[in-house]
């Protein structure tokens, strides 16, 4: 029985199958839209470096035949071949993506999904439909990664621009439209594909999309031309099917780009956004001089100027979005505790309530500052978590442990075992310092100011007691008064010169911020 995945959902190929020939069907149609159905395979930083790993309707095969194009299978739109102990190191990503070519959006898509065969027995399925979806006119449907081992994403992320713009999203750059080529033909399909099922439903007619009250959207460019990547040469033959001899193509032109208003004069080629001077003050230009603006390009408008804005992909349950903000995918019966107030956005089903830290928390607050306000975030979506801008790093523990200072802690995953430990040692009332160990399996999610260092414990290591945040559970750590150093050594001249001295085997760290707390 097939596993059916929910946006943001993911796992391990191991988990699906046994198999490493792996067959990809797309459903997806809507009334009166054409779709172009493609794989990008991208290296470690999910940029297309090499794009004869681009596999779409005019290059149907990667060189090594890791990945094939098999066209309309078993009653899917599109079928993919994938043979993943084939796929080169370089690889490390493989994103299935649908696109409209001509006019239409992704909001008028009907019921569809992208399912994975193995052995002729479907064993995972991701479902959607146009309600997850509005103007959007490319959708990123689902991604083979590697990460340890081959793994499933379930993504459905749309995207403004249809092809061309993602696949310049991806590092890779449109060539001139040419004359069309004739279609390739489509390879059959292999004994390991599902049998064919029953046709999908007619779709009835989607009501028209709301009216556009501004500016008309030009017609869309056609996306079927050979890409190519920018500063490389694309290998001879490039997109010409067998039999055809290969053609010459035109130097690509520079696609035009948008400068934000103040970033001075644009260089040729490129587009000045309306309202934006022609020159600085200071420069020559003749006062009430008309200048003829160049037309607004379709793709820049205000969603694909806020792509590189746009939400990261799913990664695991804990996504560093940027590096001060991240995103726990949370699930029924697995919440998370986080900062009071952390929360910055949400989606889906999620509850927020207090979290008292009990008797010995208040009380090791009160001593020693290090008490914290917790908040229990529950149910079904996802929570975006941040704290004044202080930058945010996910440590993920497997049966291990882990010492934190309490301000260095933004959320951790609620199974995670907690416990108030004394650093031993003089230099401060009570004679020590207080700190939380974290065991078990999970993630912390950990905030410093400026970005950390990690340390190697070696034979004399101190750490200043203000400025530390996180150290490796096999690591000892005592207080004691800096005698051999002057108090212009530490920031704060005020504070008495109190650091923590680390000691332990090899293999163990200490995790330090630029900044006292």
């Amino acid at each position: 029985m097939a596993r059916e995945f929910q946006r943001g959902h993911k796992a391990k190929i191991s988990d699906l199958t046994a198999g490493t020939d792996l067959y990809v069907g797309v459903q997806i149609s809507g009334p009166g839209l054409t779709f172009d159905i493609s794989c990008f395979g991208l290296d470690a930083d999910e940029r297309l470096s090499d794009d004869r790993y681009f596999v779409f309707f005019n290059q149907p095969k990667s060189p090594e035949e890791s990945i094939q194009l098999l066209g309309a299978q078993a009653g899917d739109t599109e079928a993919f071949r994938v043979t993943l102990d084939k796929i080169p190191p370089q690889i490390h990503k493989l994103s299935f993506t649908a696109t409209i070519d001509g006019a239409g959006q992704m909001s008028q898509i009907a019921p569809g999904y992208v399912r994975i065969v193995a052995g002729g027995e479907e064993v995972a399925r991701y479902s959607f439909d146009g309600s997850e979806f509005s103007t959007e006119r490319a959708v990123m449907l689902g991604d083979l990664y590697l990460k340890d081992v081959w793994r499933f994403a379930a993504v459905g992320q749309g995207f403004d621009g249809g092809l061309d713009a993602l696949l310049k999203n991806f590092g890779g750059e449109v060539a001139e439209e040419e004359p069309a080529p004739a279609a390739p033909a489509q390879p059959q399909a292999p004994a390991f594909a599902p049998p064919p099922q029953a046709a999908a439903p007619p779709v009835p007619p989607a009501p028209a999309p709301a009216p556009n009250f501004g500016t008309p959207a030009p017609a869309a460019p056609s996306v079927h031309t050979a890409p190519t990547i920018a500063g490389t040469t694309p290998p001879a033959g490039f997109g010409t099917p067998p039999g055809v001899p290969p053609q010459t193509a035109p130097a690509p032109t520079s696609p035009q780009m948008f400068t934000p208003p103040g970033a001075g004069a644009a260089p040729a080629g490129q587009f000045t956004p309306p309202g934006a001077p022609a020159a600085f003050p200071g420069q020559a230009q003749p006062f009430g001089g008309a200048t003829t603006l160049a037309p607004v390009p379709p793709e820049a408008n205000v969603r694909v100027v806020l792509t590189k804005y746009a939400e990261a992909p799913v990664g695991d349950r804990w996504t560093e979005q940027n590096p001060q903000l991240v995103r726990a995918t949370l699930t029924k019966g697995a919440p998370i505790l986080a900062k009071q107030g952390s929360m910055v956005a949400y989606q889906g089903d999620i509850d927020f309530a207090h979290k008292g830290s009990g008797l010995l928390g208040k009380l090791t607050g009160a001593l020693t500052g290090q008490g914290m306000s917790l908040m229990r975030c529950a149910g079904d979506g996802e929570v975006f978590l941040a704290d004044e801008a202080s930058r945010v790093f996910v440590i993920r523990l497997q049966g291990e442990q882990l010492y934190t200072s309490a301000q260095g802690v933004l959320a951790f995953d609620e199974a995670l075992d907690t416990e108030v430990r004394r650093i031993e040692g003089a230099g401060l009332p009570g004679g020590g310092l207080f700190s939380m160990l974290f065991s078990g399996t999970g993630a912390v999610a950990v905030k410093t100011r400026g970005v950390p260092v990690v340390i190697p414990v070696g034979p004399a290591t101190y750490v200043d007691g203000n400025a530390v945040i996180a150290w490796s559970a096999g690591a000892q750590a005592v207080t004691t008064t800096a005698l051999r150093l002057r108090r212009s050594g530490y920031s704060r001249q005020t504070s008495e010169a109190v650091n923590l001295q680390f000691r332990g085997a090899p293999g163990n760290f200490v995790v330090v911020q630029p900044f006292e707390v």
